[in-house]
């Protein structure tokens, strides 16, 4: 069995895996940084906002109308592609493109019919009607792109991912970066548009490979995915929440702000959370498959703590690295318009170490069919970080915000413990419990450093901190690695 493992096997296919999904998302995260310099020098941070705000209202639609297939059918689909039934998974394949045929006309009508309604939510002048219209067909794309994605994932082709990822991302950076040189703020739309298109073109290439296109019939087994559907509507509402969280925040940030705040906040978000998914990447694609399969309690929690200790003691590094550089890194990423957010983003780094802990503790809920109680997790996260975030930068401006996504995180991370612990009677090993007794207080040590000057002290010790603290993280992992091998 697949969880019969020794504590150092754990702890060895959860690096394995970490550190493969790691990889790709990392390099996807620094084609990404040259994208986002790209458009700070030639855009600044108004039209960073404004390439914000068309984003994530286009993920906001796209969740809201997927019905979760891109996470759902993967489950299925990799459990035909086990038995070597090639009919059966042509068929099941055929099912979920005739629900994605649905969904991709509902997200292309619904950008459109709530274009009136998203412009007038997301700015105080100007009429944008039109733009949010014009992201139809990049909403479209994306429902097929989602739909293709799970047949990849589901027959285990993890390097055609990779190659998707990797090759959409150099060509969407050197496609879009002429148009944002010509035309500015007029391309970001188009680009929107272009990259959603790319993005299907590479998916399709090499899933309709595995699985050779077929819809004669399709609409006619649409009954045969409902539980597909079911499993896949909890994790759609909950990224619905999140996504019309985010769609709040920032259009706050933008009406009692201007642009310019959305710039600096996306910045912030996009160093201190997007790019933790170097390590929260493999979750999805292993954690949680071995998640669902635990047979008993002692199982489930050993499988949770060993990836909560991988990913806390990887992350760490990263958390102290990120405190104490910042301040180089920002204008380095960006420009130096960018500057004013550094210490935002050096306080919400800490989410970082709060999601190490909180996420695995999410997919439990998911794992075992707890769908309501983790949308209502999840819904009362967002509620909380909403209202933190606006009573944070109303009081205390941007560094308002940081400081209430870190205690959003916080407050989640106590909730969800509470509940695992009293439903599943999870608690956390010795282990764990030590590596958040040493990595935490370290990394606090770092953020205390920046109540100073930027001096040379403050370098030489920062330096010094972050090289403990990575050297503790690698022999950690060396020797859980090693234990009862």
């Amino acid at each position: 069995m697949a969880n019969d493992f020794s504590s150092s096997d754990n702890y060895r296919h959860v690096l394995k895996y970490t550190s493969i999904f790691g990889s790709v998302q990392g390099l996807n995260i620094l084609i990404g940084l040259v994208r986002n310099k790209v458009i700070a020098l030639l855009l600044g941070p108004g039209g960073m906002g404004l390439v914000s705000l068309f984003n994530t209202i286009s993920t906001f639609i796209s969740q809201a109308t997927s019905l979760g297939i891109s996470f759902s059918a993967v489950r299925r689909i990799s459990e035909l592609y086990d038995t070597g039934d090639s009919s059966s998974l042509r068929h099941y394949a055929k099912v979920v493109r005739g629900w994605t045929l649905l969904i991709t006309l509902a997200g292309f009508l619904l950008s459109i019919v709530l274009s009136p309604l998203f412009n007038k939510l997301s700015f105080s002048w100007g009429d944008h009607t039109l733009h949010y219209a014009l992201l139809a067909p990049a909403i479209a794309m994306m429902a097929i792109t989602g739909c293709e994605t799970a047949i990849l994932k589901g027959t285990r082709c993890l390097r055609a991912l990779a190659t998707v990822q990797v090759s959409t991302a150099i060509l969407v950076l050197l496609t879009t970066t002429p148009l944002y040189y010509f035309f500015g703020e007029s391309a970001i739309v188009p680009v929107i548009t272009l990259t959603a298109f790319i993005t299907m073109v590479f998916t399709l290439r090499h899933s309709l490979r595995i699985v050779p296109l077929s819809l004669s019939g399709a609409f006619g087994m649409l009954g045969e995915g409902m539980d597909m559907i079911r499993l896949g509507v909890s994790f759609t509402l909950a990224g619905i929440i999140g996504s019309g969280a985010e769609m709040i925040v920032r259009s706050y940030l933008n009406v009692a702000g201007n642009l310019d705040m959305v710039g600096l906040y996306n910045s912030a978000y996009m160093l201190t959370v997007t790019y933790g998914g170097m390590v929260f990447s493999a979750m999805e694609n292993d954690y949680y498959p071995r998640l669902s399969a635990a047979g008993s309690r002692k199982q489930m929690t050993k499988i949770v703590n060993c990836q909560i200790e991988v990913a806390l003691t990887m992350l760490s590094p990263m958390v102290a690295a990120l405190i104490v550089f910042l301040p180089i890194v920002i204008p380095l990423l960006f420009s130096y318009t960018f500057s004013p957010v550094v210490p935002m983003a050096q306080v919400s780094v800490f989410t970082l170490l709060a999601k190490a802990l909180s996420m695995p503790l999410c997919y439990i809920n998911l794992a075992k069919g707890c769908s309501l109680a983790y949308l209502i997790i999840e819904g009362t996260y967002y509620l909380v970080f909403i209202f933190l975030v606006i009573f944070g930068f109303k009081h205390l401006g941007l560094i308002g915000t940081g400081i209430a996504i870190t205690i959003a995180h916080l407050a989640e991370l106590v909730i969800v413990y509470v509940y695992s612990r009293v439903k599943f009677g999870f608690r956390f090993s010795r282990q764990t419990l030590l590596s958040i007794m040493i990595h935490t207080p370290l990394c606090a040590i770092c953020y205390i450093l920046t109540f100073g000057t930027q001096s040379v002290t403050y370098w030489i010790s920062g330096t010094a901190l972050v090289s403990i603290i990575t050297i503790l993280s690698f022999r950690r992992l060396k020797n859980s690695t090693r234990k009862k091998a």
